[in-house]
């Protein structure tokens, strides 16, 4: 099954009634008490979102946060009653995308979740949180293994053009018509900008996982 948001926190009463109101605003949830509960809910069903608390009963939601990053790149919002700066760092540190504090209010924490769900879920044609590259034309932003990325103007242009054909070989011809038309080009700054965007999206720009050079045409985004 597919739900919005899964709650990890061994306060069931809390985390169900957290999820009967989400319901009520159209967000579907479920909650589960442990990491083992959590690690099984996830190997039968596709979660946006994760509400994880730091204490569950005797371990630590620390460490369930490593093991998930590990595996997957869902946004991870940590839920605690934790109140230490030190805390806060581990958790943020560690991959967590936000740091609530416990007692929460409702309204609060279903309007970050539904920024959350809205940055995945709000355009057209974009991927879910669990792969790899996100694309929002609307607010000319991009999303790479669930972090944002900043990008120029001219950067982004050549992205979003690489993403909307992607898994397709476009020649510098091509890019140099669509991306910059009638102004003066050449090979080296079509080449400088492709450097930059590896530079941003890619954890070894020697070795690009996403944009490949097609060694005399051009390029190619492959997802």
């Amino acid at each position: 099954m597919k739900y919005d948001c899964l709650i990890v926190d061994d306060e069931i009463e809390l985390a169900e009634a957290t999820c009967e109101y989400f319901q009520v605003f159209g967000i579907t949830a479920a909650c589960v008490k442990t990491s083992a509960e959590c690690l099984d809910f996830l190997k039968e069903n596709q979660v946006k979102v994760i509400l994880l608390d730091i204490n569950l009963e005797n371990e630590s939601g620390f460490t369930l946060c490593k093991q998930l990053r590990e595996q997957m790149e869902i946004p991870i919002l940590f839920i605690s009653a934790r109140q230490s700066d030190d805390d806060i760092l581990i958790a943020l540190n560690i991959g967590g995308d936000d740091y609530i504090k416990k007692p929460y209010s409702l309204s609060v924490l279903l309007a970050k979740v539904k920024v959350i769900l809205k940055r995945f879920d709000g355009f057209e044609g974009k991927k879910s949180a669990t792969e790899a590259i996100v694309v929002d034309d609307d607010a000319r932003k991009i999303y790479v293994e669930g972090q944002e990325v900043a990008l120029k103007n001219k950067e982004y242009n050549l992205f979003s053009y690489l993403y909307h054909n992607r898994n397709k070989v476009i020649s510098k011809e091509e890019l140099f018509e669509k991306i910059w038309g009638d102004e003066f080009f050449s090979d080296g700054t079509l080449n400088v900008h492709i450097r930059k965007i590896r530079e941003k999206i890619e954890r070894n720009p020697n070795e690009p996982k996403y944009i490949k050079t097609v060694w005399g045409i051009g390029y190619m985004m492959e997802l």
